[in-house]
């Protein structure tokens, strides 16, 4: 097991591989949009432990905000990829519209479907952010031990 499987990813670590800034996640957190799974903050000074789980969360918000969407339809989102737990993320697409939102899986299968109406889709292939995800972790774990060889 890994220290961060242990230990999880600090609020500082969540902003830096994705892209937010600490307020954003700060407030993300007062709001429950996205809550620490390893451990919530207990009063000042003390750390958030965000699990791999909760990174990602972040990271989609994030695309999701950057790509036009607006943050009520972001929490929308994250709820349908929460009712959607066990979901293959990398093979699935999420689907927003005035409707609902709908979790696309590539063998067609749909989540949550949208109940009636028309409107304008945001389509958000979720491969993509995973994947980025996934590199960005790696590089950062890179640099970690590249620092530490260094001063050793």
């Amino acid at each position: 097991m890994t220290d961060t499987a242990i230990f999880g990813f600090s609020g500082p670590t969540v902003c830096r591989l994705t892209g937010v800034t600490y307020r954003q996640l700060d407030y993300w957190a007062r709001t429950e949009l996205v809550t620490p799974t390893i451990r919530a903050a207990s009063g000042s000074g003390s750390k958030r432990a965000y699990a791999y789980g909760d990174v990602l969360e972040v990271k989609v918000i994030k695309s999701l905000l950057s790509s036009g969407v607006s943050l009520s339809r972001a929490r929308q989102a994250v709820e349908c990829l929460r009712t959607s737990l066990g979901a293959d993320l990398a093979a699935s697409s999420l689907v927003l519209s005035d409707a609902g939102s709908v979790l696309a899986h590539d063998d067609g299968e749909l989540v949550d479907l949208l109940r009636g109406g028309q409107g304008v889709f945001n389509i958000v292939p979720l491969a993509k952010v995973v994947a980025e995800l996934s590199v960005t972790i790696r590089e950062s774990q890179l640099t970690t031990s590249e620092k530490g060889a260094a001063s050793a």
